[in-house]
């Protein structure tokens, strides 16, 4: 079994500071999971796949539910499989395993596909995976792929551009037009490095459907596999989180001829550049005056459900600490509500991330070193009414006693769109004026001298 290039994986000449430097994408430092689980997260989302976990218990155990991606349709891709690889299997090998797995999934389960996730043991003892992929193929008569991202690559990120990869020379262009009933006159494009958190992307995708635009693949949220494989077809690239999966947008170009933008959905700005850029791109007149005509109304209805919010939000002041688009996007989203934002955390921030950053607060109010005691400090020194940042954060907060919001892949509620604003703006004003923060900064009894 050959491993993966990481060096070529890393280089991605669509990023933005590879237009004016030689330089690869930094690679994130410590605390960045495994490349098995960067990868698992990017093609878990396809609802209608079974997903097997080629490794020991705790591989699937560690991953399961890790993100919250929600599905309109099939619910395959929540069952967690896996070979359970023993010390025995260590020793005498598992690709029997593997074979008999596979073929017990696609008798009992009847999924679209089948990806097979090659872990950290059988990379490292050789065992031959692809091949194996290969033969129950051609046994089952529906797509094995092989997924080749044991841990030992990377970090999250390499796992997510891996996974990238095994899109485009599996998946992508394996469908034809006539599968996906596209026409030549359609307005279609693809939404890539979105996973439909707390189901995101239903408050997005109606905005397109208003204005006569067709998404035909989403990559991967709330994804079926048939989708996926006519991507090709598409005439624009949505690119939503290009640390993850610039590779795919950019693999597509240079194939297909297909040229991509990076977007978010985070704020009201960012939501007009969004849908006015793919309809200038478009170039007919009719869908820029629909455009024009939708985003007016939607931002003419959230300003109206805001409304209630912006006296107790104008002024705050939150520290952000995220990584992907939402490490800047969310900054223009907190604008919007009136905040300020003190600081920024981009540890997990590529470079073309820090660019945008800058444009938005300063390089004065970026915090490249972030450990829980800067974070502290930050918080304390700017006087920050709420810090605004993944989960595992949360609890450094909730024992300082400060509100807390999680944004990240474990959250329950929708912030992107115009509806995701009004959650925003709706969850940070309770949060902030709960009085729970009140009682929890009094002097207790037993603590008076």
């Amino acid at each position: 079994m050959k491993l993966p290039n990481t060096a070529e994986i890393l280089d991605q000449p669509a990023c933005e500071h590879n237009l004016s430097v030689d330089k690869a994408c930094e690679k994130p430092k410590g605390g960045e999971s495994c490349a098995f689980d960067g990868a698992y997260i990017v093609l878990n989302p396809i609802t209608d796949a079974a997903h097997l976990i080629h490794g020991p218990i705790a591989c699937c155990g560690n991953s399961y539910e890790g993100r919250g991606s929600l599905s309109s349709g099939s619910r395959l891709y929540r069952y967690g499989f896996t070979t359970d690889m023993t010390e025995m299997n260590i020793i005498y090998g598992s690709e029997a395993k593997l074979m008999q797995a596979v073929e017990y999934i696609a008798g009992r389960y009847k999924p679209a596909a089948i990806f097979v996730y090659s872990t950290c043991i059988p990379s490292l003892t050789g065992e031959d995976v692809e091949t194996v992929c290969r033969q129950a193929r051609a046994k089952i008569g529906i797509p094995v792929i092989p997924v080749i991202a044991p841990g030992f690559l990377g970090h999250k990120n390499m796992g997510n551009r891996l996974a990238g990869d095994v899109l485009l020379n599996h998946v992508i262009g394996t469908g034809e037009s006539s599968e996906s009933g596209v026409r030549s006159s359609e307005f279609t494009i693809n939404l890539i490095g979105e996973y439909n958190i707390a189901g995101e992307l239903w408050n997005v995708l109606p905005l397109f459907e208003k204005i006569g635009i067709r998404v035909l693949s989403k990559i991967t949220g709330d994804s079926t596999f048939q989708e996926i494989t006519y991507a090709h077809h598409a005439k624009l690239n949505l690119l939503i989180c290009g640390r993850a999966l610039v590779n795919v947008a950019r693999g597509m170009e240079t194939r297909y001829g297909i040229p991509f933008r990076e977007v978010s959905f985070y704020g009201i700005r960012n939501i007009r550049k969004a849908i006015v850029e793919v309809a200038r791109f478009l170039q007919d007149r009719d869908i820029m005056e629909r455009a024009d005509e939708v985003v007016s109304e939607e931002e003419m209805i959230a300003c109206y459900a805001l409304r209630d919010y912006f006296p107790y939000l104008r002024g705050k002041k939150a520290v952000v600490y995220t990584g992907g688009v939402k490490s800047w996007s969310m900054l223009s989203a907190l604008n919007d509500l009136g905040m300020e934002v003190t600081a920024c955390g981009v540890k997990k921030s590529s470079l073309s991330d820090i660019a945008k950053i800058k444009d938005l607060i300063g390089e004065e109010r970026i915090l490249k070193d972030v450990t829980p005691k800067i974070l502290l400090d930050t918080i304390y020194k700017t006087k920050a009414d709420i810090l605004i940042a993944g989960g595992r954060n949360q609890y450094l907060a909730y024992k300082e006693k400060i509100p807390f919001i999680d944004i990240n892949q474990e959250r329950h509620t929708p912030y992107a769109g115009y509806r995701g604003l009004v959650n925003l703006a709706k969850d940070i004003a309770k949060t902030i004026y709960s009085p729970v923060w009140g009682l929890a900064k009094k002097e207790l009894i037993w603590e008076r001298p």
